[in-house]
């Protein structure tokens, strides 16, 4: 039942954070999509068996997700948000790191692994420097960035495909949900108009995936 409440909870507070987003009403938008991001987090910390390392990473993943998410969102707060911005993108980035080091050790082919995410990287940071303007230093970061969700993705459908069941299908959908959600976010952020129909599916593929990603530590 308080699975259920948390999910419910980070739904709903979700939507009331989009909205208050989009009347510009930055404040309380921060709060709300804290308390969202809170309810994922408590999720995965209830869910998570004890004594098991890897759930502890997922666990702490998620909690840097919820700190990134608030810091993305003070950019439109403070005076000078850039800098608040670019923190919360490698706060981001640590939580991806989390993740990945929670489920590459699962992987049984490494360098088969690495060698997908290398070629789909490449290939994917093709195809979005072809949609957005962006400076050299966040292109270089974004490669980076890019580079480490589409490593965890690998390694989860790789993970999914040599040892199927409850905990790696659901953690590989809610991490293919999470580099969705990127992708759709720099295009948005850097393409040549930001729309707001877009940020709504950024959000929205965002909160489902870190709600399995979650829920997955049930299944772990």
């Amino acid at each position: 039942m308080l699975m259920i409440i948390l999910t419910a909870a980070c739904i709903v507070l979700a939507g009331a954070f989009i909205l208050q987003e989009k009347q510009e009403n930055y404040v309380p938008a921060v709060i709300l999509k804290g308390a969202a991001s809170l309810c994922f987090v408590l999720l995965g910390a209830l869910n998570a068996p004890k004594g098991n390392p890897a759930a502890a990473k997922i666990v702490i993943g998620l909690l840097l997700g919820m700190i990134a998410d608030v810091l993305l969102n003070l950019r439109f707060v403070v005076k000078n948000g850039k800098p608040v911005f670019l923190v919360g993108i490698l706060v981001f980035l640590a939580g991806h790191i989390m993740y990945l080091l929670a489920v590459f050790p699962m992987v049984r082919s490494e360098w088969i692994v690495l060698i997908a995410a290398a070629v789909l990287t490449a290939l994917l940071m093709k195809w979005i420097f072809s949609k957005i303007t962006a400076e050299k230093a966040f292109k270089i970061f974004g490669i980076v960035y890019i580079g480490a969700i589409v490593l965890l993705n690998c390694s989860a459908i790789s993970n999914l495909i040599t040892a199927p069941g409850a905990f790696t299908a659901v953690f590989a959908i809610g991490a293919v949900l999470f580099l969705v959600s990127d992708i759709v976010l720099i295009l948005n952020t850097f393409g040549p108009k930001s729309e707001f129909r877009l940020r709504v599916t950024n959000l929205s593929l965002y909160y489902a995936g870190q709600i399995l990603i979650a829920f997955s530590l049930f299944l772990l």
